[in-house]
């Protein structure tokens, strides 16, 4: 049911005027299934209320509430017909509904808080169906969907995650948002997180790390009521520059189970990394940074080791905060390792002192859909420099694309191989003290790979060529001689 809905919706704004992308598409539903889960989670606190007996008080004002607005009922259970619709609920919407929920942000206690969440998502956001009548249908719509029981949000979550991906697939930088999810997982799985860390994603796009992260602890243990606590308040943190993947990242960690996300939207490259303290650092670090991006000079001032690529910055950035002990994934351009400009063997040298940079995994082309780069994953942590690294790289049979993407399969003998940095035909173990001591050059070479023959000088060439011509010439006439 969930999937033909998700698909019914995409084709009403496929329709609309305002709507051009699965990027659209995604950003529309979201607000809109974000306020029906809003009303079911409010449902949920007055069944919980009357339960024990307290009183619960809706947090959204009536005249905004989902009943009121957006799903007005007649006795039957249907839509009553004389809600909102055409131009009256344009107007409503963008006039009305939105100005009224970005206040939440100025007015809520603090921003751990789902009233927060609500004034950032519609501070961020613009309602751009542009049809009252295209709206109308899509609220219908997702009227009909329910966030009630475990199961109806495990497939929810499960939906949304696709249309992430279609999002990531769509163009118009929606690659930024995705990372491949059996890549974040088998990060998540080496990295091992433990109940009680904190975990940070400081480029947290549509949030794939910080879901993983909380998939994979709340299946490592029965939870008692503290550890579920801990997970919800006290565990992940993120901060997010863009506001779509802002919004997308909200969203998708509230659908898989985390009420009141603490990520932030902010530019993570505008804090000065010599400003954070103690207090501010990590246990825990998951994060695909983009690369390629051009830093203006006064966001390079942040930094002690100055450079334009985005990157970098924010490997530096991801250095300083993480806890001593603490554990690091990041995925960054394969360049980082061989890369001769200052800055980058400055940041490999200071990775490399401050750090165990104890795995380096090496991902085939096409890993990301759309992105023409090779990149790899720094598996490192914090407190003791790096004396060996383990390399391993990833040889796939096939070329990766849409079509034929990465599978966790494919990563089974590198999650396998890491727990003893053992060697194989892909894997081998480089010590720092071999090196060149000038660069920090940790270029992918694998010492495993038999090597290729040498290329042969022309004149080699053109006498094998005459030989074959001869031997062709006297096949030739032994057939004639034949005949």
């Amino acid at each position: 049911m969930f999937e033909q809905t998700f698909k019914n919706i995409d084709d009403i704004l496929h329709k609309d005027a305002g709507c051009g992308s699965e990027l659209d598409y995604i950003e529309q539903t979201s607000w809109i299934l974000f306020l029906k889960y809003l009303d079911d989670l409010e449902k949920d606190k007055i069944n919980e209320a009357e339960l024990t007996g307290k009183t619960y008080t809706k947090f959204i004002d009536s005249e905004f509430q989902w009943e009121k607005w957006a799903a007005p009922k007649l006795e039957n259970g249907k839509i009553d017909h004389n809600a909102l619709s055409g131009d009256d609920l344009i107007n409503f919407v963008n006039n009305e509904l939105f100005p009224y929920l970005k206040k939440f942000k100025t007015n809520a206690e603090n921003a751990d808080t789902i009233e927060y969440k609500i004034g950032e998502i519609f501070g961020e956001l613009k309602n751009r169906v542009q049809s009252g009548y295209n709206l109308r249908e899509v609220v219908n719509l997702i009227d009909e969907l329910r966030f009630r029981t475990h199961k109806e949000k495990h497939e929810m979550s499960h939906l949304y995650e696709s249309k992430i991906k279609n999002m990531g697939n769509a163009g118009r930088n929606g690659g930024e948002y995705y990372t491949p999810r059996p890549l974040i997982k088998t990060i998540v799985k080496v990295v091992a997180p433990e109940i009680g860390n904190t975990i940070y994603d400081g480029a947290v796009g549509s949030a794939g790390f910080l879901v993983e992260a909380f998939e994979f602890l709340k299946n490592s243990k029965n939870l008692s009521s503290v550890d579920s606590e801990t997970l919800q308040k006290r565990t992940f943190y993120g901060k997010e520059k863009k506001s779509l993947a802002y919004v997308i990242g909200i969203m998708n960690l509230i659908l898989h189970g985390i009420e009141a996300p603490n990520i932030v939207h902010t530019n993570t490259l505008t804090e000065n990394i010599s400003d954070i303290q103690e207090k501010d650092r990590y246990d825990v670090i998951l994060a695909n940074p983009p690369f390629g991006g051009k830093e203006r000079a006064e966001v390079q001032q942040n930094f002690p080791i100055k450079t334009g690529e985005t990157a970098s910055l924010f490997l530096q950035h991801f250095i300083k905060i993480l806890k001593a002990g603490g554990k690091a994934g990041v995925v960054i351009k394969n360049t980082f390792l061989s890369n001769t400009d200052n800055a980058t063997v400055s940041i490999r040298k200071k990775l490399l002192e401050d750090c165990n940079l104890h795995t380096v995994l090496d991902l085939p082309g096409g890993t990301f859909t759309g992105a023409g780069v090779k990149t790899i994953v720094l598996f490192f942590e914090k407190g003791s420099p790096t004396k060996k690294v383990w390399f391993y790289q990833l040889n796939l049979e096939r070329n990766l694309g849409k079509t034929n993407p990465l599978n966790e399969n494919d990563l089974a003998e590198f999650v396998k191989l890491q727990k003893t940095n053992a060697e194989s035909e892909n894997s081998w173990s480089v010590k720092i003290k071999d090196i060149d001591q000038s660069t920090f050059d940790l270029s992918v070479k694998n010492p495993n790979t038999p090597e290729e023959a040498p290329l042969r000088e022309p004149k080699e060439i053109l006498k094998e060529m005459a030989e074959l011509d001869k031997e062709s010439e006297t096949i030739l006439n032994s057939i004639w001689e034949m005949v």
